[in-house]
């Protein structure tokens, strides 16, 4: 699958957990390392001074050309191009080389210098939304006829245009090649996903009469409640029901009840009908996502409203929670294509079709995806009646394979990166080495990956496979001893413990997230001293929570509490540990619901895919233990009722 380098760095930030300050494995190292580390240092510090003390120093280390990166991206607008593009050729077809280029891109593009920028382009091996949007500008320039149209759909997508191509969306409005009603229509789209900065932008270039004032943007934007208060009975011209939009909108997310109170409170009657269908529209997704049962009532009242794919994808859920599987059906029919296509619609518009009696339509969806080993495709199997069962282990990389991939640069520098723990560098380098291998070549990275312990780039590496397959490689048991001998102490399923732990660290001891979860199975400090304190362990600091002892100790008391909590329930305990008991048990219905409908409907975009997940991996590493294997629909079970209505204010 090929990713355009915003996504591949996305991706790094999403797979590596963020590392510990770089002087904790500075300890032991070569006096080469130390000196790329300091180097590290000064890059960070953006002290070029410092990385030029550095050069002579790290003649022949494999790390040696980071250095001169570093130097160069200091100082990339000040930079020469033949110095630029020196290291370009020396560096070719490397990671650094890809990085630099395409950071140059963006210098080249800002101060316009477009022959540089044109002859560098073709050689940028991925692509993103910032570059693309400077390469459209340049396009524009040379009257390439193109290049509007694509100006045209990125306009139609909402998220904030790409600052390279401003100039050309500027000629166009100049022009009037964009017209007053696609600037209303953009100024709408904004809002609806509150990207109000943007929509401000667009409100100034609307007909006069439907232009609100910079005034009252600000108020229906920071203080909705107060604009909406004073706003009835005034909401006579276009102007201030379009600033009432932006309030009702606003205040749907932060204050649902209020909002809604306002809507039905006598505001409704002042909106001509294709305003009312917008706003119902926004009103019934916000409702589904809180899981209201008058969410279908209102997507109903939106009429004809052309949909997003978001909000058709809370339509479908909110008819799953209530087993509408008509509604069902005819929200996932009117999906854009890429978003019906995707593995979870594929499957649950084949269970629209069983219930709705054609399972011959639903058997030919569920064979579409039942090949493939992620959750979707392990219950559309089971709809098929397929047992699970884990592929036949590919034959073991041969010595020339792994010679192949050993000898590889890019792993060589990987490898080192991850020895002195700069993790995103290492992450990046791997990426970029793995990208274009085969599964032979794929297995063999990951069987190196596993001899040197880093068990994150094992797994990864392993997923990527398509034809042959090593499972053992993709689902790992690092810390065997330790983690069964907890699951057994606080009688846990270790299928599950592995499967949380996959999910959570990749296996990885020493890292923390973002949100400063530490360890194994990543516990939040808090969290971890309320468990100590609770099973009494002495001297408890946070900083023990890399000590795999420690972390596997809390970690597997703390998923015991929880399933205690919820009666054994292994998907409530998973949703608990990633986003809170109390959020876990809100999700809950009145009655019961089957565990895959409680997932699919999770709110939180986070825990959704953490729990599919979570579920998966401890439904393989049972098949790979040699238990008599399990179908996933069992293991999900099912969930029983007793939530309050969820019409609070949280939504992410």
């Amino acid at each position: 699958m090929r990713m355009g380098s915003a996504a591949l760095w996305r991706a790094i930030a999403a797979a590596i957990l963020v590392a510990l300050p770089v002087a904790a494995f500075a300890a032991g190292k070569s006096p080469q390392d130390k000196v790329l580390l300091a180097a590290h240092d000064a890059y960070i510090a953006g002290d070029g001074f410092r990385l030029v003390g550095c050069v002579d120093r790290l003649h022949g280390h494999v790390l040696e050309p980071y250095v001169e990166f570093w130097r160069l991206k200091i100082r990339l607008e000040d930079a020469s191009p033949d110095e630029i593009r020196h290291f370009l050729m020396r560096n070719e077809g490397a990671v650094l080389a890809e990085q630099l280029r395409r950071d140059w891109l963006l210098v080249l593009g800002k101060k316009g210098q477009w022959d540089l920028f044109r002859q560098e382009l073709p050689a940028l091996v991925r692509t993103d939304p910032e570059i693309s949007g400077y390469a459209l500008q340049e396009r524009w320039r040379r009257q390439d006829a193109s290049a509007p149209s694509e100006i045209k759909f990125l306009w139609k997508s909402p998220r904030p245009l790409p600052e390279g191509c401003l100039p050309v969306v500027e000629a166009m409005l100049q022009s009037g090649e964009i017209t007053p009603q696609e600037l209303h229509d953009r100024f709408r789209l904004l809002v609806r996903a509150n990207l109000i900065a943007e929509a401000r932008q667009i409100a100034v270039r609307l007909p006069a009469d439907r232009s609100p004032s910079a005034v009252q943007l600000d108020v229906a934007a920071g203080s909705p409640a107060r604009f909406l208060e004073k706003a009835d009975g005034r909401l006579k011209t276009a102007s201030e029901r379009e600033a009432a939009i932006v309030a009702l909108a606003g205040l749907a997310r932060i204050d649902f009840p209020r909002a809604v109170g306002f809507w039905n409170g006598g505001l409704r009657e002042h909106f001509p009908p294709e305003d009312q269908q917008y706003l119902w529209a926004i009103f019934a997704t916000h409702a589904a996502r809180r899981h209201l049962p008058e969410a279908v009532d209102w997507f109903i009242k939106a009429g004809e409203y052309p949909f997003a794919d978001e909000q058709l994808v809370w339509r479908a859920r909110i008819a799953l929670r209530q087993g509408n599987w008509p509604d069902v059906k005819t929200a996932i029919e009117r999906m854009s294509q890429a978003e019906r296509d995707q593995p979870a619609w594929t499957y649950w518009l084949g269970r629209s079709l069983l219930a709705l009696g054609d399972p011959e339509a639903g058997r030919t969806l569920f064979e579409r995806i039942a090949g493939e080993h992620h959750f979707y495709g392990r219950l559309a199997a089971e709809e098929l009646e397929m047992p699970l069962k884990i592929p036949t282990k590919a034959t073991a990389p041969t010595r020339a394979e792994t010679a192949e991939v050993s000898g590889r640069e890019g792993l060589r520098r990987a490898l080192a990166l991850y020895r002195l723990g700069l993790r995103t560098e290492a992450a990046a380098e791997w990426l970029w080495s793995v990208r274009t291998m085969d599964d032979r070549l794929l297995l063999a990275a990951a069987e190196i990956a596993r001899r040197n312990k880093i068990w994150d780039r094992t797994i990864s590496t392993a997923d990527r496979t398509v034809g042959e397959h090593d499972f053992s490689l993709r689902y790992p048991f690092p810390y065997r001893d330790l983690l069964s001998r907890h699951a057994r102490r606080r009688n846990l399923d270790q299928h599950l413990i592995f499967g949380l732990v996959r999910q959570e660290s990749r296996f990885t001891a020493d890292v923390r997230s973002s949100a400063g979860a530490l360890g194994l199975m990543q516990l939040m400090p808090e969290t971890a001293r309320l468990v100590a304190r609770k099973i009494g362990m002495k001297g408890f600091h946070p900083s023990r929570l890399t000590r795999p002892e420690v972390n596997a100790a809390l970690g597997s008391c703390y998923l015991r509490q929880l399933l205690d909590g919820f009666q054994e329930n292994t998907v409530l305990a998973a949703a608990a540990y990633n986003a809170g008991p109390a959020r876990a048990r809100k999700w809950r219905d009145l009655k019961p619901m089957e565990g895959a409908i409680y997932i699919e409907s999770i709110p939180f975009t986070e825990t959704r895919r953490y729990v599919k997940k979570v579920m998966t991996n401890a439904l393989y590493y049972g098949a790979l233990s040699g238990r008599e294997p399990r179908s996933l629909k069992s293991l999900l079970g099912t969930i029983e009722g007793g939530a309050a209505t969820n019409n609070g204010t949280e939504e992410r």
